[in-house]
């Protein structure tokens, strides 16, 4: 469950309130950030010049959730429209076209937008009735409608809603269900769709029989998942350890990742994962070539490692080769590869969480695995 102590907080998933039984409590609008690599205008800030320090997006005080994928951004306002901006390569932008735009543009004139993720060359969003979108590239099958035929528009997902997360990674999806199950379909070369072969699916297939899934996260060719019951499993490709079950071993079905059962929230990176324990500890494991898993060095680590000793980290992300967690006082803090972690550098990457400002104002992190190394995130 999201930790709604103190401020208000958005979740760290892609949620549809309404859906399942979340509790939906009276979000806070935010001013929208960026930073970080900007080649196609994914910070939204009218340019593509890379930024080293947080730049706002526009003026406009109503975002409230972010969405990074593959040098695009999507984002949703309170009043439930659908914003997107950067690479519109593969449609993936939803406008309709595959122009790239360097400022927030409007996906259609819908106000029932509930949630978004953006992965590397398509998106994917819920509703606010329970329904499942998907646009841009579709080279696996990735957008779930029995085809590889690209949308640069949304295209719904079945009829189905009873939709209520969902995520994307390299040319797959993976989503749960009001009744707990989890469905997966597109690219399977390596498992990563938890079917116990290698097969791609153009339409969702479930994943297992079981129906105590919380949610899942999709990294670049694998799955985290979060059971109800606090345990925390993941499947697909496993360089460098991404999986973090302390080996390198690819595996095409559900592993549990040690056996606690106090994990709390989860993040699938490009290359790893990062999550937090119902105790406010910081853990992170995978690829680590430039810091990113925030230790204090530049160590791959195939098992979970504690990131520090502190117990007020509340939200995170993971990206390609960066790392973003807010801590519940509403500060921000980023680590890895230079240019996301927003710090002002140009040439420096970090290994340890390193405060962005002083600020005690975040509201939210965006979701995905940030392919971009860009960040768009959203204050009070």
């Amino acid at each position: 469950m999201p930790n709604y102590s103190g401020k208000w907080r958005l979740p760290t998933v892609m949620q549809a309130e309404g859906a399942g039984t979340w509790p939906k409590p009276p979000f806070v609008s935010g001013q929208a950030w960026g930073w970080g690599k900007n080649t196609y205008g994914q910070l939204g800030l009218g340019d593509s010049t890379n930024k080293t320090s947080p730049v706002q997006v526009g003026a406009l005080t109503d975002w409230q959730k972010t969405s990074c994928g593959d040098e695009h951004t999507l984002a949703v306002k309170q009043d439930g429209t659908l914003w997107a901006w950067g690479k519109g390569g593969d449609g993936r932008l939803g406008t309709g076209n595959t122009a790239s735009i360097s400022s927030p543009v409007q996906v259609g004139a819908l106000t029932d937008w509930a949630s978004t993720g953006g992965a590397y060359q398509s998106s994917i969003a819920v509703k606010t009735d329970g329904t499942l979108w998907c646009w841009g590239d579709n080279t696996s099958g990735q957008l779930g409608n029995g085809d590889t035929t690209n949308r640069s528009s949304p295209v719904q997902v079945g009829a189905l809603t009873t939709w209520t997360q969902a995520s994307q990674g390299a040319e797959f999806s993976c989503a749960v269900k009001t009744d707990g199950t989890l469905w997966a379909w597109g690219k399977g070369s390596y498992g990563q769709l938890g079917q116990g072969n290698t097969t791609d699916y153009s339409s969702p297939v479930q994943v297992g029989a079981l129906t105590d899934w919380a949610e899942a996260q999709a990294g670049y060719i694998q799955i985290y998942g979060l059971k109800t019951d606090g345990t925390l499993w993941s499947w697909g490709q496993n360089g460098s350890g991404r999986l973090g079950l302390n080996n390198t071993t690819n595996y095409s079905s559900p592993v549990q990742i040690g056996a606690l059962t106090t994990w709390s929230k989860i993040s699938g990176g490009a290359y790893g994962g990062l999550a937090v324990k119902t105790d406010g500890t910081l853990w992170s494991w995978g690829d680590n070539g430039v810091g990113e898993i925030g230790d204090g060095t530049t160590t791959s680590r195939s098992s979970p490692v504690q990131i520090g000793a502190l117990t007020d980290w509340d939200k995170v992300q993971k990206g390609e080769s960066s790392a973003t967690a807010t801590k519940t006082d509403g500060t921000l803090w980023n680590w890895g590869y230079y240019l996301a972690s927003g710090q002002g550098s140009s040439t420096i990457s970090r290994s340890s969480p390193t405060q962005l400002g002083a600020l005690t104002t975040w509201a939210a992190i965006p979701i995905g695995s940030c392919q971009s190394n860009g960040s768009v995130s959203l204050k009070e």
